[in-house]
């Protein structure tokens, strides 16, 4: 589904965080921001560095690889979403991943994601994520076992393609990526609640 041109997004005073170990995919990424007009962002080729932006900055969007260096980019996220300051807690995420496979999403997802986006990706789908996060209407949870955007979908029904509501969160050892990579549209649908007729 491609953005509405007649959208217009002002991204000019928005801070973003730039998170990923491969100088030349961290310096793509920059460069593709920069072209959706974000003036300011901090650019991070370790975890550490990320806590410490995340420590001293008041952030709009965290975009970060799921390997992140010395630390796993899940690893990451679970912190930002558990113990970083209250006010930094809930800031939107869009997890990049190469590996694809259902595993890997819904550990992203469980981490507390707002979305992922499978690698190779183009600037228009990672622009269209910024422009979804901005209109996500998810609540933020804080549980015992989760934080981040509300998984369950109550009134507004599973995601499109799913039967029900899940049975059950995933175990906190997910292990390595096994299945198939899953299309970014399957991906999307996992993060994206549709209005169903019960």
């Amino acid at each position: 589904m491609a953005l509405d041109p007649k959208i217009r997004i002002n991204l000019e005073r928005s801070v973003f965080c730039l998170v990923d170990s491969n100088p030349t995919a961290l310096e793509a990424l920059s460069g593709m921001v920069r072209g959706f007009g974000v003036r300011k962002q901090f650019k991070c080729k370790t975890g550490a560095e990320a806590i410490h932006v995340v420590k001293t900055q008041e952030l709009d969007l965290i975009i970060t690889d799921a390997h992140v260096g010395d630390m796993d980019g899940y690893d990451f996220l679970r912190w930002l979403r558990r113990e970083a300051q209250p006010e930094a807690q809930f800031t939107p995420v869009i997890m990049l991943s190469g590996h694809a496979a259902r595993s890997m999403v819904e550990k992203s997802r469980d981490s507390g994601s707002n979305f992922v986006i499978a690698k190779p990706f183009t600037p228009e789908l990672l622009l269209q994520r910024i422009f979804w996060v901005s209109k996500d209407e998810r609540q933020m949870v804080k549980t015992e076992t989760y934080v981040g955007p509300d998984r369950r979908f109550k009134n507004l029904g599973p995601p499109l393609g799913i039967k029900g509501r899940r049975k059950g969160d995933l175990s906190t050892h997910v292990g390595a990526a096994t299945d198939p990579n899953m299309d970014q549209t399957d991906i999307d649908q996992m993060f994206k609640p549709a209005r169903v007729q019960l």
